[in-house]
């Protein structure tokens, strides 16, 4: 049996849970969305292309400068509206306009700098991936944003579970969603970066390095795995805890019950005589 206040303590963590998630979600949506010092280092990935023509070729340097002065800037990161880019000495220059579903297109992006205007015939492989990359990025974008409102509203919704138990299942279920929904955009998150690091590391011809945001990723696993924290809390308190007023009622009725054997035991001992026989034969005792 659950002490007493097991139901309250449970609750408030739960509702603590869900305030501690809500900065982190908000930091993981707001990311990179715009020129700031604080939000540019939130990112999922960054790309490194300042020295895309490796060293090991001749005049590489003279190459690199060309492709700076063609438009093509040192560096590209993702966040979850858009992109960014820059220069190493000179910080974000510039940030797309924030849009809802984006996606990053690596091909896209650095084609309009380089060659405005052109086209690529690109293999069938790449289009392949490139359209993955586009229905994972859509995915985690939609589960990012449905995890943290309902998070919000769980918020407040939160303190029902102090009053009856279908409260506490009814909130554990949509604690339940809200958890598979920001874990499954966590998980797309983190493979999209480590296979973008993966395949554009790997190839020898371009010089290009990928680096993955450790402060997007901390933010965003924080978030998910406190919000399933809040729903494996919920559903206890619905398994476990029961709600006080019941223990109320109980320790009422037992009151009750007690004073009224007392007075049928007063009735038994003095039988049915007046009040006023009694008053006379308690004083005498």
């Amino acid at each position: 049996m659950a002490p007493p206040n097991a139901r309250r303590n449970t609750t408030f963590i739960a509702a603590l849970c869900y305030l501690i998630t809500l900065p982190f979600l908000i930091l993981v949506v707001i990311g990179n969305t715009h020129i700031n010092s604080a939000l540019n280092d939130i990112y999922f990935f960054k790309l490194d292309v300042s020295h895309i023509i490796p060293i090991a070729v001749e005049n590489s340097q003279l190459l690199n400068s060309v492709a700076r002065s063609l438009g093509l800037h040192d560096f590209y990161s993702v966040g979850l509206w858009n992109f960014c880019e820059g220069y190493i000495d000179e910080g974000v220059t510039f940030c797309s306009k924030p849009k809802q579903f984006y996606w990053f297109n690596p091909v896209e992006v650095l084609v309009s700098e380089l060659l405005s205007g052109a086209k690529i015939a690109l293999p069938s492989q790449v289009i392949t991936i490139l359209n993955l990359l586009r229905i994972g990025s859509q995915v985690m974008y939609g589960c990012f944003m449905a995890g943290t409102v309902v998070n919000a509203v769980l918020l407040f919704l939160t303190p029902l579970a102090t009053r009856r138990r279908l409260f506490s299942l009814l909130i554990s279920i949509i604690g339940l969603l809200s958890a598979i929904v920001l874990i499954v955009a966590s998980v797309i998150a983190t493979v999209i970066s480590v296979a973008a690091r993966i395949a554009l590391t790997a190839q020898d011809q371009l010089n290009i390095n990928a680096e993955i945001g450790v402060k997007m990723f901390a933010f965003m696993w924080i978030g998910s795995l406190v919000t399933l924290l809040a729903f494996l809390l919920h559903s206890a308190m619905g398994c476990f805890c029961r709600p006080q007023r019941h223990r109320r009622s109980s320790s009422v009725k037992s009151s009750s019950n007690a004073g009224m054997a007392e007075t049928s035991s007063g009735a038994n001992r003095y039988g049915s005589l007046p009040r006023f026989v009694k008053r006379s034969k308690t004083s005498r005792s």
